[in-house]
């Protein structure tokens, strides 16, 4: 879900092209954008790392004494995840492939800032991260509901485990008992205690079929 408003954070050393990229976010009718902009990529970090409602950086490739790339590396590395759009002045192909493998949302050549594609590459990136999102954390629950079924399998092979035994137990001494000289009463007691034991042996039999449904 994108909010009503982008709070964009602008990376670049470039001042004169700051002030365009600025002007050609906060015109757009489109969309409501706010733009905190830096100079430097430790800049960039530190201000991710201040400001949580920042949704989606604009990062220049070229930065004086570092690159997009260093900075995305550090932000990934901080495990900041907010959506990242490489900018440069000319394609290539390399730096794509290399920003993907970063997660880098998006890719800008800076001609095509002071159009509307700008807006609507910020737009469609922030769907993207959100959907990635969206399927990360339903994963991860996937993951964990997995989990907790099979600790609830192997705490129910150990319960059965733990009745089989004394249950066994009391079937040999009621066998054994029943071959003596009991009386009448007693014996009846006897086959009511052999009921009862091959009831919970069902009931144990249950589990097991539960915790070996896949």
């Amino acid at each position: 879900m994108i909010e009503s408003s982008v709070h964009v954070l602008l990376v670049d050393d470039d001042i004169a092209y700051t002030k365009i990229v600025n002007q050609s976010l906060t015109s757009y009718t489109g969309k409501q954008f706010s733009v905190t902009v830096t100079h430097t990529g430790s800049d960039a970090v530190a201000a991710l790392t201040r400001d949580k409602s920042i949704d989606i950086v604009l990062l220049d490739y070229f930065l004086g004494g570092t690159n997009g790339l260093d900075v995305a590396k550090e932000i990934r590395f901080l495990e900041i995840q907010t959506p990242i759009i490489f900018v440069t002045w000319n394609k290539d192909f390399e730096l794509a492939v290399e920003g993907i493998q970063l997660g880098v949302e998006d890719y800008l050549v800076k001609d095509e800032i002071a159009t509307s594609v700008l807006p609507n590459t910020i737009v469609n990136s922030l769907q993207r991260a959100g959907l990635k999102n969206q399927i990360a954390a339903e994963r991860k629950n996937t993951q964990l509901i997995r989990k907790r079924a099979e600790a609830i399998k192997e705490l129910v092979v150990t319960v059965c485990h733990e009745f089989n035994n004394p249950l066994a137990a009391i079937k040999i001494s009621c066998e054994i008992i029943a071959r003596g000289a009991i009386t009448p009463r007693d014996r009846l007691l006897m086959e009511n205690l052999n009921r009862q034991t091959k009831s919970i042996e069902k009931e144990i039999m249950k589990l097991k079929d539960i915790s070996i449904t896949p």
